[in-house]
């Protein structure tokens, strides 16, 4: 089992940039697929990004593509480099850990074993 802690969340304005973290326990984080996932009020949890176990392989929402960046280091950190944000990028962000590894990788909130508590974005226009 894992545990996900996010940070890095706060009040930007439009075309700004903020890196979010998440650190993780356990000793098998390596082995997960990690994801970031985001929950904007009113509205249903929506994938943002995923990068595998070993940091090959990443994808991303079409609405985030070329402006997020995904990666890992796997001494227990996943981060998401957000450039240019939007104010339709407010919401909650969560990061998560697919345990099954499944491939393609999970874009769904089904596809995910594992959350953090998340952490709030907003961007002001």
């Amino acid at each position: 089992q894992v545990q996900l802690v996010e940070s890095g969340g706060g009040l930007v304005q439009a075309g700004d940039s903020l890196r979010l973290s998440c650190a993780a326990s356990g000793r098998t984080f390596g082995t997960y697929t990690m994801g970031w996932l985001r929950q904007a009020p009113g509205k249903e949890r929506e994938f943002v990004a995923a990068i595998s176990r070993l940091g090959v392989t990443t994808d991303y929402a079409d609405s985030v593509k070329g402006r997020f960046t995904v990666s890992r280091d796997n001494a227990k950190l996943v981060q998401l480099q957000m450039n240019s944000l939007k104010p339709e990028d407010t919401a909650v962000y969560y990061c998560a850990a697919d345990a099954r590894n499944k491939y393609p990788l999970a874009t769904t909130v089904q596809g995910y074993d594992y959350w953090g508590q998340g952490t709030q974005v907003t961007v002001s226009s």
